[in-house]
């Protein structure tokens, strides 16, 4: 059994695949600033990667999908990735996920297993 230090930040070196922080969303000629967090894990059966995770609640966003938009371009400092902006949860959070290439760092090797 290995030690798991309980300060490690998702997407850190010795971490989970995720990302926390500032996003923009981009829907047509809308840019709205955002903070995210996202996870993401592959999955074996599809062999794609899955990443997913939630926009912290923006009235901007929601007057977004109350126009009707869904489809939009999530950028964060690592790359942008199209997405739909779908289920909103209690606190006003609206999820996003996709398949394929994540917009942030994906853990791609193993970390060298200690002697």
């Amino acid at each position: 059994m290995t030690d798991v230090d309980p300060t490690d930040e998702p997407g850190s070196a010795a971490g989970d695949d995720g990302y926390d922080g500032p996003a923009e969303l981009l829907a047509g000629d809308t840019a709205i600033a955002v903070s995210v967090r996202l996870r993401g894990n592959f999955d074996p059966i599809s062999g794609s990667y899955h990443w997913y995770g939630r926009i912290a609640a923006d009235a901007q966003v929601t007057k977004l999908v109350d126009a009707g938009t869904r489809q939009v371009v999530l950028r964060t400092p690592h790359a942008e990735v199209a997405t739909t902006l779908s289920d909103v949860d209690p606190w006003g959070r609206f999820r996003v996920e996709g398949f394929g290439a994540a917009p942030f760092p994906v853990l791609d090797t193993l970390p060298p297993r200690p002697a």
